[in-house]
């Protein structure tokens, strides 16, 4: 077992990269997304120019330029944008492992929600990325992907849908995020080395060689970059969702990903459109709509947070149950056989500690149910239910009552 202080060092360093690798990455794709619609057609035209645009930075103007390379003659240096998409990909996956992975199965299944061991676990993550990129690549090589491949769009989503819908219903919820966009992040990137690169290699070898490019391959890289646009925000969600226990601790947190996705997508393409000329403003409706089903399942309206009834809870039968359950990890000294530092650095050996979280508590602990994590402690029913009476009662900490 690896010692975890260098675990949590090499947590801190990939993400690090990580984070770097996919601003970068990221800015680039935007950017050059919207370089494409504001190329201006150069009048008069010139036969090596497809367009041009004058831009602004930092104090200086800049002449950007499209151009088609001339038979035999090839500019150097090229800068090719490619390191990114890899290093995020290259630094995400370890990641993936040592913090999903390597713990022992304590983010990655829930026994509330399915029997599925750690290691069937491992396997079903690590099988998903494979499988997704094969089945993606075929279905868009496919007959389906032509005449502007509508067909194939409209799979393509039903599929990404029931992969969620699917994910939710194995993994636990966290787990299930953050594979749903590690499968959409590992397609991106195929979509980078295995399409986009090499349709720019074979342009450069036609340049070289003094043939013309395979106008096929430049068409499947634009439309795989696309692609790769339209999911980034999603996959950017996903990526940070593990903050928002609201929103993957949900019970419907499938239809909850479901509406962000559709967010995500409709937000750029909205982008895109207007970047375009196009006008897609209507886009925003369903988009605001979708934004706030997701605000209304997460309020306390649907959660459901009325006072319960019973009798009065006083604190140290709450503090029983915290001391019982959850103190094995929130702790200054964890006993737990993974966490060796309280997670979040959040710690119940204080009244006050305890009173200041009451609303958390009541939210992770009674509504969502996902602390502790995957149950670990084996927290009841019923202990739940006190803990939320407690917290709907006041979240007193004064001497009261011992019984439940």
């Amino acid at each position: 077992m690896i010692d975890t202080s260098i675990l949590d060092w090499l947590n801190v360093g990939l993400r690090w990269v990580h984070l770097i690798a996919g601003i970068g990455w990221i800015g680039t794709s935007l950017y050059f997304m919207w370089l494409d619609a504001a190329l201006i057609r150069n009048d008069p035209s010139r036969p090596d120019v497809e367009g041009h645009t004058w831009l602004l930075h930092s104090g200086g103007f800049y002449l950007v330029e499209r151009r088609k390379l001339p038979p035999g003659q090839l500019p150097a240096p090229i800068h090719w944008f490619k390191w990114e998409a890899a290093m995020t990909w290259l630094t995400g996956f370890p990641l993936l492992v040592i913090v999903y992975y390597l713990t022992r199965g304590v983010y990655l299944v829930d026994p509330a929600i399915s029997t599925i061991s750690p290691g069937q676990a491992v396997a079903l993550g690590i099988g998903l990325l494979i499988v997704a990129w094969a089945a993606y690549d075929l279905l868009w090589s496919s007959p389906l992907a032509r005449d502007g491949g509508r067909a194939a769009t409209v799979l393509s989503w039903a599929l990404l849908l029931a992969v969620v819908y699917g994910l939710t219903r194995v993994l636990s919820g966290r787990a299930a995020y953050i594979h749903a966009g590690a499968m959409l992040g590992t397609i991106m990137v195929a979509n980078v080395w295995m399409r986009i690169v090499p349709a720019q290699r074979d342009q450069i070898a036609a340049a070289t060689a003094g043939r013309t490019p395979d106008a096929t391959l430049a068409t499947r890289a634009k439309q795989r970059s696309t692609h790769n646009s339209y999911v980034t925000f999603p996959v950017i969600f996903m990526m940070l969702s593990h903050h928002y226990p609201l929103t993957y601790g949900h019970r419907l947190n499938w239809l909850i990903l479901w509406l962000l996705i559709g967010v995500g997508a409709g937000v750029r393409h909205v982008m895109i459109a207007r970047e375009h000329g196009r006008r897609a403003d209507w886009w925003l409706v369903p988009v605001a709509a979708a934004v706030a089903v997701v605000v209304y399942l997460t309020s306390p309206a649907w959660l459901g947070g009325a006072t319960r009834g019973g009798d009065r809870v006083g604190f140290d039968a709450a503090k029983e149950v915290i001391d019982r359950r959850c103190v094995s990890c929130h702790s200054g000294r964890p006993s737990d056989d993974v966490f060796r530092i309280a997670p979040n650095g959040v710690t119940f050996e204080t009244p006050e500690s305890i009173r200041d979280r009451a609303e958390t508590i009541r939210v992770r602990v009674a509504i969502l149910k996902n602390m502790p994590l995957a149950n670990k402690t084996g927290m009841t029913d019923a202990e739940r239910e006190l803990l939320a009476r407690w917290v709907d009662q006041g979240a007193a900490i004064d001497a009261g009552p011992r019984g439940h």
